[in-house]
């Protein structure tokens, strides 16, 4: 079955200049829901970790995925986007596990970037109709080329035999200091996500398009400007600030310097923003969050024509 949870409170703010779109006339065509999810699994790889005081060369352990996995297995969501996910055998791996929990998909996108260690993937219930994402996305740095580190996944999903919605997922550059300038590069990665919508809207204005990811900024960041473009540009997007069950915006925790903030996003378009069914889009809580990944599940709840 195809369902949007109920995991919040319902409550999601607009930014300024958006808040009249909400008003608007359903006709009376049938409708069906469509749950999307993002998902940042803190590294889904073999790495060095610590465990009993020892450092080992290892998977992401038990007392992770278990949690990580009925976190999912809660949501059930139609489509799955996830960052920091490792190799192709553990990308399998994970879609095993889900599989084994009763959360399954009939379709997947999986995408290479420079970064060795880190990917972007998708598990979808619905048809991938098309296939845009790129592994290599060049960047512009004063100093040298670069790329995006992640690359760009971007899939179009066909959702019912009279709804396409295209999806683009993104993972931007990390606090951690570079002598380059971490935040130089985040900005840039993003001028180039903004590049990269400006096109598809200009090439197909009448597009769904839903913008996620982990963007390692918060929303005053320029980054996060560069994104979401003009408030009154046609292709501009629209920031669904998701809430959990409490109110709190928090999407990710950094144990480094104990501080929690809001750096995963779900942008959407203009064309899109009036299925969004903002009394069943939530930010996900759960009691194990912590024990599963340093950062949260957003869900957004789309309602999407038969």
């Amino acid at each position: 079955s195809i369902r949007c949870g109920a995991g919040g409170r319902g409550g999601w703010w607009l930014l300024p200049g958006w808040v009249a779109l909400i008003f608007f006339v359903r006709d009376l065509r049938a409708e069906r829901p469509v749950t999307f999810a993002h998902y940042n699994l803190e590294n889904y790889l073999v790495m060095d970790r610590k465990e009993h005081g020892q450092l080992v060369h290892e998977a992401k352990p038990e007392a992770e995925v278990g949690p990580l996995i009925r976190i999912i297995q809660q949501i059930h969501p139609d489509l799955l986007g996830v960052a920091e996910m490792g190799p192709p055998d553990q990308f399998r791996s994970f879609r095993e596990r889900l599989e084994a929990a009763g959360v399954t998909f009939a379709d997947e996108e999986y995408v290479q970037g420079a970064d060795p260690d880190r990917h972007l993937a998708l598990l979808s219930r619905f048809p991938i109709v098309a296939r845009h994402s790129q592994g290599n996305v060049p960047i512009d740095l004063p100093d040298r080329p670069e790329a995006m580190r992640r690359g760009l996944l971007d899939v179009t999903v066909e959702v019912s035999p009279s709804t396409r919605i295209r999806l683009v997922g993104v993972h931007l550059k990390s606090k951690l200091p570079i002598p380059e300038g971490e935040a130089l590069v985040r900005r840039a990665e993003a001028q180039r996500v903004r590049e990269h919508v400006e096109a598809i809207l200009h090439e197909a204005p009448d597009t769904l398009l839903l913008v996620y990811g982990d963007l390692n900024d918060t929303k005053e960041a320029p980054a996060i400007a560069e994104v979401a473009g003009p408030r009154d540009d046609p292709a501009g997007l629209s920031d669904l600030w998701l809430a959990d069950a409490e109110g709190d915006r928090w999407t990710y925790y950094r144990r480094y310097t104990d501080t929690y903030a809001r750096i995963d996003y779900i942008f959407v378009n203009r064309k899109l923003f009036p299925k969004v069914d903002r009394t069943r889009s939530y930010l996900f809580r759960s009691p194990e969050w912590n024990r599963a990944s340093d950062h949260r599940p957003l869900v957004a709840c789309l309602r999407v024509d038969e």
